[in-house]
């Protein structure tokens, strides 16, 4: 695995495009490949993902705007399941290609640091064998979508800076219309990647006028989505809080950066160390410093606004690929006894990188998934125990409407603790259920219930808090599956609520949460 050295780029000015290495497409093959066969066994293995549920019940109500996301991934949730009504495999589709798009532009970037076919697969690899990098693209999720949109963006970026053609920057805007549509993380990376171009060169790329129509264009593009959210009194934004105190159970902000980078995986996390060391301080890779201090000015900007571990993770592939760079021409300086155990270091961490991604792939048998020991455990492995659950819980709130008169049948409706039941119910038992609400996150904005109704049929929440709404609340069953999550589909109490207090016009908006 030892390419030669990197030439200097200069200013990247004056590079041509035939001076790069060849693009080692058998060698990337070998890591894109298999990494495709194994996201699409994933993504055909357990059910519905608590947030897809929420995506399928958002695309049935289209809007220009949502509390917690854009209306991409509701409509192309909603297209993928029109396609193939029920396939968990058709809805995951999107996902699994962008995922599999972004370990080959991850190559793709060691090429256009003059990696070699070594330098290429390793980059690829990389990425490919980190457990999150790879598996999130096993579900369709806002994160899985945006990280590769992101990796797309800094693509053309790099390319920007050895061509410098302009019509790259303008297609990274359009993609960043796009992403705007999906979650509102894209402008931190673009107000990162102007402070380090304007602090390390090349200055002139703020100085583009594509660049600024570009931009022109996202923000026309993005004027539906914020006027929905002016509307709404921007949930949004609101929503930063609740992720910050979501982020205390996997160790708030002392443990941001450590976790951060753990995420790129064993092999993915080196290269990403490495990466940042040759950006900073190889003078071959000067023309792509501003990268690394992109990645650095990211990490302090989310963690100091409470921002989610993984939201700089779509800047991981530019980094893990000069990474593999930097190993691959280290290894071509060092002496050959040193460049062996060198080799067999990054082989052997390849490897076991490896064969843990494999490991953490939801294989397994429903019967064998252990439950998590505890939030936190939960909270790592949410793919996995936010998939489960939701069937039992729709046949017993089923079960429950069944068992009222048909006079309370006639006029009822579902009332749930959090947006993940709502949506399970609204997607799997909407033939055999009255409407579904729920006060929690963006379902509190699609719909408040009508006074007209004589029964509801509450899910979970605080007993304090129905009493509070109702002269009657009797519980009339319980959900208590082994694998899900506390509060959704465990320790669930199902509540037959009568004799409304106040008009819930009054009530809503007071017990709507994000």
């Amino acid at each position: 695995m030892v390419d030669r050295p990197a030439r200097p780029h200069g200013s990247g000015r004056h590079a041509k495009p035939d001076e790069r290495p060849s693009m080692a497409w058998w060698t990337v093959a070998a890591v894109a490949v298999p990494a495709a066969v194994v996201l699409v066994l994933s993504a055909s293995r357990y059910g519905y993902f608590g947030d897809e549920l929420y995506f399928l019940a958002a695309g049935r109500r289209p809007a220009f705007g949502y509390a917690d996301q854009g209306p991409v991934l509701p409509l192309l949730a909603r297209l993928m399941d029109t396609l193939a009504p029920g396939s968990f495999l058709v809805l995951r589709l999107p996902a699994v290609a962008l995922t599999v798009t972004a370990i080959v532009l991850c190559a793709m970037l060691a090429r256009e640091f003059e990696g070699g076919r070594w330098a290429q697969g390793l980059a690829a690899l990389g990425y490919a064998s980190s457990p999150f990098l790879l598996l999130q693209g096993a579900m369709l999720t806002t994160n899985a979508v945006d990280t590769a949109l992101w990796v797309i963006i800094t693509w053309l970026v790099v390319r920007w800076v050895r061509t410098r053609a302009d019509g790259l920057l303008l297609a990274a805007a359009l993609l960043t219309a796009v992403d705007m549509q999906v979650k509102w993380l894209i402008p931190f990376f673009w107000l990162a990647l102007a402070a380090a171009s304007l602090l390390c060169g090349p200055r002139e790329l703020v100085r583009r006028p594509l660049l600024w129509l570009g931009g022109a264009i996202v923000v026309a593009a993005t004027v539906p989505e914020l006027l929905w959210q002016a509307r709404h009194s921007w949930p949004q934004l609101k929503m930063g809080g609740v992720i910050g105190a979501e982020q205390g159970i996997l160790g708030g902000r002392l443990l941001f950066v450590p976790m951060s980078v753990s995420l790129a995986g064993y092999l993915g996390a080196l290269l990403l160390l490495w990466g940042l060391w040759v950006l900073l301080r190889w003078d071959l890779l000067r023309p792509y410093r501003f990268l690394a201090v992109t990645l650095l000015l990211l990490y302090g900007a989310f963690l100091l606004t409470g921002g989610r571990i993984y939201y700089a993770a779509g800047m991981y592939a530019v980094v893990i690929a000069a990474g593999a760079v930097g190993v691959t021409g280290t290894a071509a300086r060092l002496r050959p006894r040193r460049r062996r155990i060198l080799i067999g270091a990054v082989a052997l961490l390849a490897v076991g990188a490896t064969a843990f991604t494999l490991y953490s792939t939801p294989w397994r048998p429903a019967d064998r998934v252990r439950p998590p020991r505890d939030d936190a455990e939960a909270a790592v492995a949410i793919g996995v125990y936010g998939s489960f659950g939701w069937h039992e819980l729709t046949d017993e709130v089923i079960h429950a409407y069944d068992a009222l008169t048909p006079a309370e049948r006639a006029h009822a409706v579902i009332l749930t603790d959090t947006y993940w039941q709502a949506s399970a119910l609204d997607q799997l038992g909407r033939d055999r259920l009255p409407a579904v609400y729920s006060p929690s996150r963006g379902f509190g904005y699609f719909a408040t219930p009508p006074d007209d109704a004589s029964a509801v049929l509450a899910v979970g929440g605080y007993e304090a808090a129905l009493r509070s709404q109702f002269d009657h609340v009797d519980a009339v069953g319980k959900v208590d599956t082994r694998l899900g999550f506390k509060g959704n589909t465990q320790d669930v109490t199902l509540w037959k609520c009568s004799g409304r207090k106040q008009p819930w016009a009054r009530v809503w908006p007071n017990w709507m949460h994000l």
